[in-house]
């Protein structure tokens, strides 16, 4: 997969790597591809939904937490076999969405069969949507905004931060409101991305919203500036 434009979030950067760095270090010496890594990730989320539907919660927070981590096995993998391709960074970010489909589904399955709290398919249905919308806006949006979209508060609901949530839901049986939180912040983050991105538009284009500080205006040329300076110092 193309992994020079990925964002690692904070689950990503100071847990996931522990794990993913080695074991991708041990698959370059292999046969395995990227894409191949892409495809068992998926898998392993599959396991995870499955787990949860069938009533095993704790073993389903587990094995997303393993997909989280797998992951980014394939990004390493492919920095160090040199195989980064625009094929395999669409490869994984359209994998990943079915992933995170089958991990909530498998969520409200589980929470309708052992939880009494109201509207679950709601939750499951708002997280569902939440967590493929938050993923499209930074598609979406132009690589020169992604810095902004990519650090504080904007990156609260990152992939991984939302999947170790899945193994915290899944680890103390409170997979209703672990559903709730992720449609909390993913939905969040999307409404926020919008205004973020509308805000840096009307500063380059010089627009007149009114509520734009001119002193701190961002033009695309800034953006696209930071952005590399970003992907130079992003640790891979």
């Amino acid at each position: 997969m193309a992994i020079s434009t990925a964002y690692d979030g904070f689950i990503s950067r100071h847990v996931n790597r522990r794990l993913s760095e080695p074991v991708a270090r041990l698959l370059a010496k292999t046969g395995v591809t990227p894409n191949q890594v892409t495809w068992a990730a998926l898998i392993i989320a599959i396991a995870s939904g499955c787990l949860f539907a069938l009533g095993v919660n704790v073993a389903g927070g587990i094995v997303a937490q393993l997909a989280s981590i797998a992951d980014g096995v394939d990004g390493g993998l492919a920095r160090l076999k040199d195989l980064s391709s625009s094929f395999g960074s669409l490869l994984d970010a359209v994998l990943d969405r079915y992933a995170d489909a089958v991990i909530v589904l498998g969520m409200t399955l589980w929470s309708l069969g052992h939880e009494s709290y109201p509207a679950i398919w709601a939750v499951g249905f708002a997280a569902a949507v939440g967590t493929m919308a938050v993923s499209y806006t930074r598609a979406r949006a132009s690589p020169a905004y992604h810095p902004f979209l990519d650090r504080g508060f904007a990156s609260l609901a990152s992939r991984d931060i939302r999947l170790f949530l899945v193994m915290l839901g899944g680890l103390t049986g409170q997979v209703y409101f672990c559903l709730l939180l992720i449609a909390s912040l993913t939905n969040l983050m999307v409404f926020h991305r919008l205004v973020c991105v509308y805000r840096l538009s009307m500063a380059k284009s010089g627009g007149e919203g009114g509520f734009i500080d001119r002193d701190h205006e961002f033009t695309e040329a800034v953006a696209v500036r930071e952005l590399e300076r970003d992907e130079r110092v992003r640790p891979l």
